[in-house]
């Protein structure tokens, strides 16, 4: 267990402390692209959008890839072509190094992904603190704010940054760049627990999910799954998003006649091909069985690993019909009673 230590960075000492990230990897944080936000490489802090509320698609982008070359056959042999450079992914939410944990558990479990473990293991993660916006119900899911899972976490003070170390990396960092760090007084402290009580008391979205393992038992054949199942166009946006989505396929596609990639891409619980398996039977063949198992796999609580869902709102945010996560939810709990 790593031992939290709390330092200040100043505002003046930023951009020196920033140049000094790029001595452990290539750095990745919150750009705007048009009217999304995306964590791209960056140069300079001044491209940093540090008010982003989340970006398009999560951090798993960087972990599982949307389409990750794993081997390549060339002259008869098989050849791994996954590599795993040095990254800093800067400016991370507390709902998103939640969903990393979630993530960990399913690729770092027995038997271990290569792949996945060794991108992780190269891998710096920077928390920074954000205001929710009508979105967000991560308060409900307790995602809200994150006490490991990261390397540094940013709290947002008046005159700079109350800054929390979480890990060994964290630490070198910090014990590298000493002299850029103040000690935190008790001024900082008061800031600090004031900013955090106004981001709680701005989630104004929450998910009752008080007994939700029992009601979605219970609903299985409930209306609403047929309401919005209507409305859903089945497009796998809400997966796509989601960053504890964890589906994927593997396909070997053929160059020519000696040459092959193995291929390693996103697969959605939304698309119809997904439950097809060997003698054509389907077993989510309609998109009702496709809408309900969605909800079923991000609500059922499993008391080991607590909710597949962390409240980030992307799912609502990027749906084209505009399906509400918690609305959908509340009605089928009324629809009990």
């Amino acid at each position: 267990m790593v031992i939290l230590r709390y330092v200040k960075l100043s505002q003046e000492n930023f951009e020196e402390f920033f140049n000094s990230l790029k001595r452990w990897g290539k750095l990745y944080a919150p750009v705007k692209k048009g009217n999304i936000y995306s964590f791209q490489h960056v140069e300079n802090s001044s491209e940093i959008a540090f008010d982003y509320t989340r970006t398009m698609l999560p951090l798993k982008k960087f972990f599982v890839k949307p389409r990750d070359e794993m081997l390549k056959l060339k002259g008869g042999k098989w050849e791994e072509s996954n590599g795993a450079e040095p990254i800093i992914l800067f400016g991370v939410h507390s709902c998103d190094i939640h969903g990393l944990e979630i993530l960990d558990k399913v690729y770092l479990a027995e038997p271990v992904d290569p792949y996945y473990k060794r991108r992780r293991e190269n891998s710096i993660i920077i928390g920074i603190s954000c205001m929710p916006d009508e979105y967000c119900f991560c308060k409900s899911l307790g995602t809200d704010f994150a006490m490991h899972g990261f390397d540094l976490f940013l709290h947002e003070l008046p005159d700079g940054w109350l800054v929390r170390v979480g890990s060994v990396k964290g630490h070198e960092i910090a014990w590298e760049n000493e002299e850029l760090f103040e000690n935190v007084t008790e001024e900082d402290f008061h800031h600090f627990r004031e900013f955090e009580e106004k981001r709680a008391n701005s989630v104004k979205r929450s998910l009752n999910k008080e007994g939700l393992a029992d009601i979605l038992d219970l609903a299985f054949d409930s209306p609403v799954w047929k309401k919005y199942e209507r409305i859903c166009l089945g497009c796998g946006n809400c997966n796509m998003v989601c960053p504890t989505c964890r589906c994927y396929e593997v396909c070997d596609l053929w160059v020519n006649a000696y040459e092959a990639v193995r291929v390693r891409r996103y697969d959605s619980c939304f698309m119809e091909t997904h439950g097809l398996v060997a003698g054509g039977h389907n077993f989510r063949a309609t998109r009702l069985d496709r809408f309900r198992h969605r909800y079923y796999c991000k609500n059922y609580f499993d008391p080991e690993s607590g909710f597949n869902c962390v409240g980030c709102g992307r799912c609502d945010e990027f749906c084209p019909a505009k399906i509400e996560h918690v609305k959908v939810l509340d009605e089928v709990r009324e629809g009990l009673q």
